[in-house]
Formats: C-alpha cells, structure tokens, sequence
C-alpha cells in the first residue's frame, strides 16, 4: 500500500512540477548552422486614454549565441513619440533577489515603422536584439524579474513586471516575472 501511495504522489507532483516543452516559431539546423527562436511572449501590456502598447520577448539562438529579441508596439489616434535603439542602448532587468542584469543592444539602429490602419490609428513597431552579458543566465534562470528599464537613443522608461496578467488584446494569460525561469532552458 505504501508504494501505490509513493507512486500515485511522485505521478501527482511530476505532472503539477513538470517544465512547460519548448514553443519555437523557428527551430532549423542546416549546413549554414543552427537557429532557433521562441515564439514571442507578451511581458507588457498598457492601455490608457486611447493609446495602448505592448511589450513582447522571444529568445533566439544562433549557432548557440544566445540573444533576446525585444518588440514593442503602440497603437494611438495621437501623436507617438518615436522611441530608437541604437548601440549605446541597454536593457536593464531587476530580479527580486536585488540584483541587476543588463542587456546591451546589438549595434544596429532602428526607430521602428509606423503604419496607419483602416481606423485611423497610427501603430508604431520596434524591434531590438540585445545580447546576454556572461554569467547573467544563471541568475535569469533562478530568481523572477521585479522591473524592466529600457534606454533608447534620447529616453529611458521603467517597466514593472506583473507576476500574472491577462491581456485585453488576447485574452490570455501571461507570467512575465518568470519569463526566463520558463524559457531560457530553450536557447541553451
């Protein structure tokens, strides 16, 4: 009887524990190399007076060089203000254990394309590919992110981070605290 109950829990607690599998948009090895990326994971979400943004995360890996992909989109009828990356930009993660990861900005520049649609708003999309500093995987792995602060070109903007959101532009729920805790097992 002992060992039906030591079964029936380590089944109960492996199924409750287990890791989510891996969900990439891209996983190709051919005879150029290797590139995988995850599918993009909402971190943010605002919607406030007409304007809303979105804030999403996808890991990539080249040829096991792993790098994180950062897009943001705003949709507004009034004026957005142009937020660029370029090479002396950073994104810096506060995890709750107190320390602080930074993320530098691969040297490209882009202040994103904006595209009007059939409603009359104007939408604003941004992507930026920034690289892990060393050792900064092991402390993304073990400890869920309080804050996000992004520095473009000309501005800097803060970023909490909900431990649980559902979003109003899909209707799904999103964890961003444990972002990397869940997906970076899926570069490395």
């Amino acid at each position: 009887m002992k060992h039906i109950i030591t079964i029936a829990l380590f089944v109960i607690c492996s199924t409750v524990f287990a890791q989510k599998p891996c969900d990439y948009s891209t996983n190709v090895t051919d005879s150029l190399g290797t590139y995988k990326s995850t599918r993009e994971y909402m971190i943010c979400e605002k919607n406030f007076a007409g304007t809303s943004s979105y804030i999403f995360f996808s890991l990539l890996s080249t040829d096991g060089m792993p790098t994180l992909n950062v897009q943001l989109i705003q949709k507004s009828k009034s004026f957005l203000k142009a937020n660029c990356f370029d090479k002396n930009s950073k994104l810096f993660l506060q995890l709750n254990n107190g320390k602080i990861i930074t993320l530098l900005h691969v040297d490209q520049e882009n202040c994103g394309t904006m595209i009007r649609d059939d409603k009359g708003y104007d939408n604003r999309v941004i992507t930026g590919e920034f690289m892990f500093m060393k050792d900064s995987f092991e402390q993304l792995k073990s400890s869920p992110i309080s804050m996000m602060r992004i520095k473009y070109l000309t501005d800097t903007e803060d970023y909490v981070l909900k431990k649980e959101f559902t979003s109003e532009l899909n209707n799904e729920i999103y964890q961003p605290e444990t972002y990397f805790i869940n997906t970076i097992k899926c570069i490395e």
